[in-house]
């Protein structure tokens, strides 16, 4: 019962821009051509990385209806519609899919830390109310929970869950993964520094940090490999780690909306609880951006 993949190679998972306390549209619409002008292939919005947790409800819904009529069909568009309350999850869900969203990215529910039962009735609870293919998202580092092979097996099982963002960083765990789940579902790095090694076990690609400000490079990792050029690929990759590092250094999207707003994309506005970076951090990723000459 292989699905159909929702893409193959880099998805950039786009910060939300803020201005005065208001998502700023219009700077969301520059980022997201700069996407599609570079190569990414496809658009992730309102994800961690877009601050998803901060936005009201209007602006959630905004946010995925702005991405879709932007986007215009070039690339498929992602929508972060997962929450803590399943109940909320399937509300967003359902909203996201009537607005043309190509497919939802629902992370494991945080803080309630449910039982393996209870996040295969949550997923199962969404997917039986949608339309739309579901990748799930596992990063256990924010969420406290990490998705069990096992629970993705049973998971597998459904028409509507189609594949995996995996962020646990654990490669060993991946790798059962793919031995078990393979043949069922798509499996993504949710790891900027692990694009290549996921992809070599058999994962199509990767919903990328990086690609906010690399967006053609992270698209060509991913293109590399699929070109069987895997040489190229990982020299790539080891080229941008000191990049990828920067960009963690603080818990994202710190770092990313901060080099955004250097770019000139957006303002540096966050909202609380994120702040301005520390000042040794943020001399770290400007020294970086001007090594891979995206500063002067």
């Amino acid at each position: 019962m292989k699905k159909q993949t929702i893409f193959s190679g880099a998805a950039a998972a786009v910060i939300t821009p803020f201005l005065n306390g208001r998502v700023d549209f219009v700077s969301l619409g520059r980022i997201i051509e700069f996407q599609i002008a570079n190569g990414t292939d496809a658009i992730v919005i309102c994800g961690t990385t877009g601050e998803s947790s901060t936005l009201t409800d209007k602006e959630h819904r905004e946010c995925i209806r702005f991405a879709v009529e932007k986007t215009a069909g070039r690339v498929p568009v992602i929508a972060g519609t997962g929450s803590n309350d399943t109940a909320y999850a399937i509300e967003l869900s359902r909203y996201a899919c009537d607005a043309g969203a190509d497919a939802l990215l629902l992370v494991t529910p945080y803080y309630n830390k449910a039982t393996p039962s209870g996040l295969v009735r949550n997923f199962t609870a969404v997917a039986d109310a949608v339309n739309k293919p579901i990748i799930l998202y596992n990063v256990p580092s924010r969420t406290g929970v990490n998705i069990t092979v096992p629970v993705y097996r049973e998971l597998a099982k459904h028409e509507n869950i189609s594949a995996v963002k995996e962020a646990s960083g654990n490669i060993s765990q991946i790798a059962q993964l793919f031995a078990e789940c393979g043949e069922l579902l798509d499996i993504y790095s949710g790891n900027d520094d692990q694009i290549v090694p996921v992809m070599s076990l058999g994962g199509k690609g990767v919903i990328s940090v990086l690609s906010n400000v690399m967006p053609r490079e992270t698209h060509d990792i991913c293109r590399l490999f699929l070109e069987g050029k895997v040489r190229e690929s990982a020299a790539l990759q080891l080229s941008l780690l000191d990049l990828i590092d920067s960009l963690f250094c603080e818990v994202n999207p710190i770092p990313v909306k901060t080099a955004m707003a250097e770019l000139g994309f957006c303002s540096e506005e966050m909202r609380l609880p994120l702040c301005e970076m520390e000042p040794e951090n943020r001399k770290r990723l400007t020294e970086s951006l001007r090594r891979h000459k995206l500063l002067d």
